[in-house]
């Protein structure tokens, strides 16, 4: 497997979809890499030499944050909207949605499983009874 950023990318996947397994790169910025590179984007990871991994490892290290540098920053960033009490601060301290989405209805990866109150068979029952 070959190594990069701290990432043990795939053998067997295209490069360009094997660079998207590093945190902080997509398919656009994959894709960029490969083309700044000239190495063929169909090329499997097992068939790189270890010059092109090189390549690529100075690539990414110099022109992009990746991986634990970038996740800091962005719990920097969430903390520093959290401390100065921004709408969007509170929207995350909630873990209610951040950019404007409705939250009657939907809005369920970000609030977590529906909490229905509903009352029960037996409270039915005992108020069919009465």
């Amino acid at each position: 497997m070959a190594r990069i950023a701290g990432v043990d990318l795939p053998r067997n996947k295209r490069v360009d979809i094997a660079l998207t397994y590093i945190y902080g790169i997509g398919r656009t910025t994959a894709a960029s890499i490969v083309e700044d590179i000239a190495i063929d984007p169909s090329t499997r990871i097992q068939d790189l030499t270890e010059d092109d991994l090189s390549q690529i490892r100075t690539k990414i290290s110099s022109d992009y944050r990746l991986e634990g540098d970038l996740r800091r920053e962005i719990d920097l960033d969430i903390k520093r909207l959290n401390d100065i009490s921004s709408y969007r601060g509170l929207r995350h301290r909630r873990s209610l949605p951040v950019r404007g989405q409705r939250t009657s209805t939907n809005a369920r990866t970000r609030k977590g499983k529906a909490r229905t109150i509903s009352v029960g068979r037996k409270a039915k029952e005992a108020g069919r009874k009465a």
